[in-house]
This record gives C-alpha cells, sequence and structure tokens, in this order.
C-alpha cells in the first residue's frame, strides 16, 4: 500500500534462470540450446545464447544483457540463476505494491521464431509455464502467473488453455506479431479465442523485442532504438484491428484483451480513424463488425496507462476510467525506484477515485483476482 491506495501492478516481469531453457532442451532431443562461454571475470551473468534447429538460428546477443546492466534500475538480476521470488516481491513491497502480474522477459522472444517447430515451441511454453507456476507459489498472495501459450500450434491451443486452468491459471499472454503468417485474428485461433471467453480466461498482448517473427519497424531499421519504438504501438494497433476485423470481438463479447507496455497515447487517434473507416467502408465488414470499433474497445478491451506518459486524460474522455491500467514494467528499463510513486501521482491528478481504480479496481476486474 502507498498512501493509502493499494497497488496492483499490472506488468512486472521476471528474469529467467537459464535452467528454465535447458530443461526444454531435455525434453526436445533433437533441438539443443548452445550458451556461449562464461564471461572471463568469472561473474554470473545472463550470458548470450544460440538456440539452433533444422532451418533457423535465434541469437540472443550479450547486447542485450550489457544494455540491461547499463540502464537497467537492477542490473543484479541479470545473472544465470535469474531472479528470486523473494527479491521481486520484496523490491516491489518496498515500492508500495500489494501483489504483481508476472510477465517473462526471455521468454517474450524464446519462441517468437517464424519456422520454429510446434514441437520445440511447446517444450519451451512447458518448460516456462511449468517454471513460472513454481515460481510464483513460493508467494502466492503477492505474485500472480500469467502463462505462455503456443501459437505454433494452433489445434493444440484449448487442450493447453483447459490444462492451464486445472491448475489455476487466470491469465495468458500473446505477442500481438503474427506467427506463420497468421494474425490474432485468424481463424485457426476461432477456437482459442471461444475457450478464452468459455472459461474466463484473460488475454494480455504484450510486445517484445529480438524476435525473429513479423515486427513493425524491422524492414526498415537496425537498431533497437527505432524497432522498439515503431513495434510497440504499432503492433498493438494492428493486433487490435486484427480482433476487430476478423469478428473476434464480436462473436466473443465477453473476452476481455488488454494491450500492455505500448503506452495508451495512440489509442484515441486510433479509435477515431477506425470510427471514420467504419462509416465510410463498413459494408465490407458487415458480417463480422457490427458497431463502431470504439464500442468494442470501450466493452471489453483495456490499455495500459505508463507513469511518464502524457495525453491521459484524453484516453479517459475517449475509453472511460475503467479501461486503464498500469505496471512497473519491473525490472526492465522501463521502469526506474520511483514508478510507482510517478503512476499515483499522474492518477490522483485526474483524482482519487480514478487513483484507486487504475491502481487497484481496474486491474482486480481485467485479471479476475
Amino acid at each position: 500500500m502507498k498512501d493509502g491506495f493499494r497497488i496492483l501492478d499490472a506488468d512486472s516481469h521476471v528474469i529467467e534462470p537459464h535452467a528454465v531453457w535447458h530443461e526444454a532442451a531435455r525434453r526436445f532431443e533433437h533441438v539443443g540450446f548452445k550458451y556461449a562461454p562464461a564471461y572471463p571475470d568469472g561473474s554470473r551473468r545472463y550470458v548470450p545464447y544460440t538456440l539452433q534447429g533444422d532451418d533457423f538460428t535465434h541469437v540472443v546477443t550479450n547486447r542485450l544483457v550489457e544494455n540491461a546492466e547499463a540502464s537497467a534500475p537492477y542490473p543484479e538480476v541479470w545473472t544465470a540463476e535469474g531472479m528470486s521470488p523473494e527479491f521481486h516481491a520484496n523490491t516491489l513491497g518496498e515500492r508500495g505494491v500489494d501483489q504483481a502480474l508476472v510477465f517473462p522477459t526471455f521468454g517474450l522472444w524464446m519462441w517468437s521464431v517464424d519456422g520454429m517447430n510446434p514441437g520445440l515451441a511447446g517444450a519451451l511454453v512447458q518448460a516456462y509455464n511449468d517454471w513460472l507456476f513454481d515460481y510464483c507459489a513460493r508467494i502466492p498472495d503477492f505474485l500472480k502467473p500469467v502463462l505462455a501459450v503456443n501459437l505454433h500450434a494452433p489445434e493444440l491451443l484449448v487442450a493447453e488453455l483447459e490444462k492451464l486452468v486445472a491448475r489455476g491459471a487466470r491469465t495468458v499472454f500473446v505477442r500481438p506479431n503474427p506467427v506463420g503468417g497468421r494474425m490474432l485474428g485468424d481463424n485457426a485461433y476461432e477456437p482459442f479465442w471461444a475457450a478464452c471467453e468459455r472459461l474466463d480466461v484473460s488475454v494480455g498482448v504484450h510486445e517484445g523485442a529480438h524476435s525473429r517473427l513479423a515486427t513493425t519497424g524491422s524492414d526498415r531499421f537496425t537498431k533497437r532504438f527505432a524497432v522498439h519504438a515503431c513495434s510497440h504501438p504499432m503492433e498493438q494497433m494492428m493486433a487490435f484491428l486484427s480482433l476487430l476485423e476478423s469478428g473476434v470481438l464480436e462473436r466473443h463479447p465477453k473476452l476481455r484483451i488488454a494491450f500492455l507496455e505500448s503506452g495508451c497515447g495512440w489509442l484515441p487517434y486510433w479509435l477515431w480513424r477506425l470510427d471514420e473507416e467504419y462509416e465510410q467502408l463498413g459494408w465490407e465488414v458487415e458480417g463480422t463488425v457490427r458497431m463502431p470499433p470504439s464500442d468494442y474497445f470501450r466493452r471489453q478491451c483495456y490499455i495500459a496507462w505508463e507513469p511518464k506518459e502524457p495525453c491521459l486524460k484524453q484516453v479517459i474522455d475517449c475509453v472511460g476510467e475503467d479501461r486503464i491500467l498500469c505496471g512497473s514494467d519491473f525490472p526492465h528499463v522501463d521502469s526506474d525506484r520511483e514508478s510507482v510513486t510517478k503512476m499515483l501521482a499522474g492518477a490522483r491528478v485526474i483524482s482519487d477515485d480514478f487513483a484507486r481504480k487504475l491502481t487497484w479496481d481496474n486491474p482486480k476486474t481485467f485479471y479476475r483476482l
């Protein structure tokens, strides 16, 4: 609790240990992991890795780790052992957080490789989920897991989701990028969306970096500075459009979707733009979109505001106070030691009532905690 407000961090991250991926390699015998040698200084930093398959090589270089160590507020968590749940909960607790949703770090792109063998992707996903259940179970009142699903194997998604729910899962995450050419609204995923609605599972859409999926900006820029700036908001814009235009939101009115870590300032313009297109060209999608796009968002979608971001008032005017979340992005470079203070201060500029919704009521409702 901070200044009398309960805080539910809607988007924190874990640093996974090397052992998670070693376990996945063990489960999938014909594909192996090759790790770079330990650093010569004998440190336990998170060394680079190369994942090789029959028809691809996926490399995360030490540039990622060096950037994290140089810029992130907690460089000590970037080790081969990863981050402990005690450090996770204690550090956020010191900031005033009462509960935190836990998203991956390396898991955001470990299986985000076009052409990856679906069985390998499934092994990576299962190894991560098994580990995350155990990680959060160490401090269950504080750490709440957001589980992964394997979009490389659409035909297995429903069974996979049902197993996760049987183990207590309430939320899963997906990347906004196309996988194997399939956008989120692809018909192959229709049973999955129906199952999420039926099982009352929330879905967080979360972009990442270093993936080998089609990513906005990666065909034009090479530096992370540019690709990261493009991919996070623009991939989310197209993900919402895909779910809208394909009729997923029309067919599943109780499905809950949140667009995370992309800011929210783009949303008023995008909904205005789509409403204009619908007014002029709605006849093209009359079977799948039966009301203005902004109405679908206000009915069943959520957006994450970032504590330093302007335009919060305009976003509230667009979608209302009940559709906005906020996360710390701990322990990534976007986070800092004052992120919760900034979150609460920015929200209270609107009103204390809105601050309570943003920091507790809205994420509780979305994540069904």
